[in-house]
């Protein structure tokens, strides 16, 4: 199955809330190999009242929020039973899955976002044994219990005062053990 980035429609006003809302529900419902980002986009502008010139973020599409996943009939079913959310932008009725935004437009958004699209080539797997490098558990060996390629992170677990313990790392701060 491939990720694919759709829009979802939202009561104006309410696109964060629904950001946070759809974000504890891909957790709570483990859906995290299926929903990957969900971002509300936004652009800096300055702006000038009475004299004054400050930066404000502005949100780019009003009423609309970003996902990133894998269509499948569950994750369809959590995004579009997220509260706030009206619907999918792209469907072609009630019941009917909506339609992926285009590669050009996903990278022209991100862009005016000030976001780039990482495609970053990850050579971990999981129960594959790691160092790691830096940080306070620098020299600590542990096994990858979860690849996150969207955070650009790792959940490792470590043996510590003879406890296995999940932490997380940046792929950066892990090398894999020859």
């Amino acid at each position: 199955m491939e990720k694919n980035w759709f829009v979802v429609h939202t009561y104006s006003g309410y696109e964060n809330k629904v950001k946070a809302n759809l974000e504890k529900r891909v957790e709570s419902m483990e859906m995290t190999d299926h929903i990957f980002r969900v971002l509300v986009p936004v652009e800096e502008e300055t702006e000038t009242k009475n004299g004054k010139t400050k930066q404000v973020t502005k949100k780019v599409f009003p009423g609309y929020v970003l996902v990133e996943m894998v269509m499948t009939d569950d994750s369809w079913y959590v995004v579009r039973n997220t509260p706030g959310v009206t619907g999918f932008v792209g469907s072609a009725g009630a019941g009917s899955k909506p339609t992926a935004l285009m590669p050009d437009e996903v990278d022209r958004i991100l862009k005016q976002m000030g976001v780039e699209e990482q495609l970053m080539e990850v050579d971990f797997e999981i129960k594959e044994s790691v160092k790691v490098k830096t940080g306070p558990f620098a020299d600590f060996v542990g096994t990858i219990e979860e690849i996150q390629l969207d955070k650009q992170k790792l959940k490792v677990h470590v043996n510590m005062f003879g406890r296995e313990t999940p932490i997380e790392l940046e792929f950066a701060q892990v090398e894999k053990i020859s």
